[in-house]
């Protein structure tokens, strides 16, 4: 018994020795290290919470601006303001370079262009992707392209992305890609203008609402082939998944998503239902004719994982389920969220500024002439390309850009220690005056005229897509599909901004209106 009580002892304080290590020491260490060259932070208000706390109490002062609706145009951008203050308020305080806590994890935040384009040109993968994505944001991401590290990311990526090649996208006719885009956006028109017909000539459209879905038809046919409607099914899920995760504002609380939530408890029972559906569509597959799509490169990767030897690493079957299963939610998120939040943020921009919609219109039916849209045609819009470009620097979907250090590192003139995270505020980086002009806070697409670089006085402070080698793989796909969906709506509907809309931009993982976007159509 003696002996028996001696070991539970033991155990209990390597318990306890580990979790001091990793919630307080660990943490104070790495503050430490960047105190010692200068870089300054709020101290933690408690060894769980890290600054929560203390972010929570600052967004409780900021007033909220009354935002314009339409009986004024000048609809008010400056949402990264009131999302997140507590950013502000500390590089105010610290300086663009500054360090902070939540939960244990401590975070580096640079809002300095002149080191974000050092992160941008660092080609070493020692930075590589922060363990949360894996974990808390488990449930929606898991191990797949997004969220992994080191030769398991790059043999993903090796995998998935010829898929995006620009050739590949642009291919046409009714099964390639350009195709499918195509098709599916002119039955959503048609039944816009079965709307508006029966509306008297102007019909209402929750717009928000419409892009997730088309946007979803397109991933859905692109990926999943002749099983596209299983993937719509798969995309209602993962949406109420991302609901539900997006309460979580806060990530590296020690076991919070291990707690018995009701919440948590529902984003447990979606992942499984979610995996499930997945694997279905997978066994499937495997026993129907082979197809050239998303789904079918994964299948392979998984399969010679298994059975190749110059493979870096070994995978189980359940392995290579889980290899399957978190890169078809990757492409699901990142081929649908973001591409629909950004096509809804296009057509608001539009329509609360006319002679730009006016513009862009003109342009869209030259390209579209006899009714006919080429890939080729796209290229040369350029009015519509500047439009998007603004969208994506006011409305970014990604609202940061987080790495972690793999191995220690050097930033311009910082030594970043092994295990620090680094967060670069896309939004705050996109709307800096010092980058942009007087008018960074206003939609000018004009400043894309002559490019990125003459738009930007540190052309690598404009990353929409993310940077280095894990640029998103489908920018090629999204700027392709936001052009489609765009130019077909522009060259048959104007449209203006509806008199009950709300402007309020809501952090859901990826910047939404919280209220939708509603248009009134008519037919150009």
């Amino acid at each position: 018994m003696e002996v028996f009580m001696s070991a539970i002892i033991g155990v209990i304080i390597v318990l306890i020795g580990y979790i001091y290590v990793k919630l307080v020491l660990q943490p104070k260490l790495l503050r430490l290290k960047l105190q010692n060259q200068g870089i300054r932070g709020p101290p933690p208000c408690s060894i769980l919470l890290g600054n929560i706390p203390l972010i929570t109490q600052i967004k409780s002062q900021i007033n909220l601006p009354s935002y314009a609706n339409s009986c004024d145009i000048q609809v008010n951008h400056d949402w990264p303001l009131m999302l997140f203050p507590h950013l502000y308020k500390w590089q105010s305080l610290y300086g663009p370079v500054f360090t902070y806590t939540t939960g244990r994890m401590q975070m580096l935040c640079v809002t300095d262009p002149n080191v974000v384009k050092d992160i941008v040109q660092y080609s070493s993968v020692d930075l590589g992707k922060p363990s949360y994505l894996s974990k808390d944001r488990g449930p929606l991401l898991g191990q797949g392209v997004i969220s992994s590290s080191g030769s398991f990311w790059s043999y993903q990526r090796k995998l998935i992305s010829p898929e995006f090649f620009p050739e590949k996208v642009k291919l046409e006719g009714l099964s390639g890609v350009f195709g499918l885009m195509v098709d599916a956006t002119t039955t959503m028109l048609s039944s816009w203008e079965d709307r508006v017909s029966k509306s008297g000539g102007t019909a209402e459209i929750a717009i928000d609402e419409d892009m997730k879905s088309l946007s979803a038809d397109i991933i859905s046919k692109t990926a999943f082939g002749s099983s596209y409607s299983k993937g719509k099914d798969i995309f209602s899920k993962l949406r109420k998944l991302q609901k539900l995760m997006s309460k979580n504002l806060y990530v590296g609380i020690p076991f919070s998503r291990y707690m018995p939530t009701k919440t948590n408890r529902e984003i447990n029972r979606l992942e499984k239902e979610i995996d499930s559906m997945i694997l279905r569509v997978v066994k499937e597959r495997m026993g129907a004719e082979r197809e050239t799509d998303f789904l079918q490169k994964i299948l392979e990767g998984a399969r010679k994982c298994g059975e190749q030897n110059d493979v870096p690493f070994k995978m189980d079957d359940k392995s290579h389920e889980k290899l399957i299963v978190d890169n078809c939610k990757n492409i699901y998120f990142a081929g649908q969220e973001t591409t629909a939040a950004t096509a809804a943020w296009s057509l608001m921009l539009l329509a609360v500024h006319p002679d730009w919609q006016t513009r862009a219109r003109a342009e869209a039916l030259e390209a579209c002439r006899d009714e006919i849209i080429t890939a080729d045609s796209l290229r040369h819009m350029k009015v519509l390309t500047m439009i998007i470009q603004e969208t994506l620097r006011l409305y970014p979907p990604a609202v940061f850009s987080v790495r972690t250090a793999l191995q220690d590192a050097s930033l311009k003139d910082i030594r970043v220690p092994k295990g620090l995270d680094i967060q670069v505020p896309i939004a705050m980086l996109h709307q800096n005056p010092d980058l942009w002009g007087a008018d960074a806070k206003e939609f000018h697409p004009e400043r894309f005229a002559n490019g990125i670089a003459a738009a930007c006085k540190v052309p690598q402070a404009y990353i929409p897509f993310g940077y280095g080698a894990r640029v998103c793989l489908g920018q090629n796909f999204a700027m392709m599909e936001l052009k489609v969906i765009l130019s077909l709506i522009l060259s048959k509907f104007s449209f203006s901004i509806s008199p009950g809309y709300q402007h309020s931009p809501a952090f859901r993982l990826v910047i939404d209106p919280e209220h939708g976007i509603k248009l009134l159509l008519s037919r150009a």
